[in-house]
């Protein structure tokens, strides 16, 4: 159970893959309660173990897992959000992730996926921008180089 907690602690009871809390007095055979996924797709991952619902574990397998974008944000094309993590963290640089109406929307957008990318990928400091262009706003993340 040490391992369980470990995990936890550091990724503050929220699961990886819906980012919603695990609750922890919860069974860890309850669909709801805490699980560790240690079974990644990418067998170049730098974090092994991470923090899931037993359901969101069981779900997602062995494949590699899609990130939702939340419904309440208005973004179209969003980019597959693990793919845009793994790339940034390997070379570092900026990537384009979304298109927005309004400037609003857009920075919304932003906000979240910073607070997102926080605990997607603990300890890459990312940043987001928003920029005018061709009648819509585009919403950038971007890192240095590690």
């Amino acid at each position: 159970m040490s391992l369980l907690d470990d995990v936890a602690q550091r990724d503050g009871w929220r699961c990886w893959v819906c980012d919603e809390p695990v609750d922890a007095d919860r069974s860890v055979n309850d669909p709801r309660g805490p699980s560790v996924d240690s079974r990644t797709a990418d067998r170049k991952a730098k974090v092994v173990e991470r923090l899931a619902h037993r359901a969101c574990n069981t779900r997602k397998g062995a494949v590699k897992v899609v990130i939702a974008w939340p419904d309440r944000l208005h973004v179209v094309e969003p980019a597959p959000l693990v793919a845009v993590a793994e790339r940034l963290e390997r070379k570092g640089g900026r990537e384009l992730v979304a298109r927005c109406p309004r400037r609003k929307d857009a920075q919304e957008t932003a906000d979240w996926l910073v607070d997102r990318f926080s605990r997607l990928v603990p300890g890459l400091p990312v940043t987001a921008s928003v920029e005018e262009g061709g009648g819509q706003y585009l919403v950038a993340l971007a890192t240095r180089r590690r």
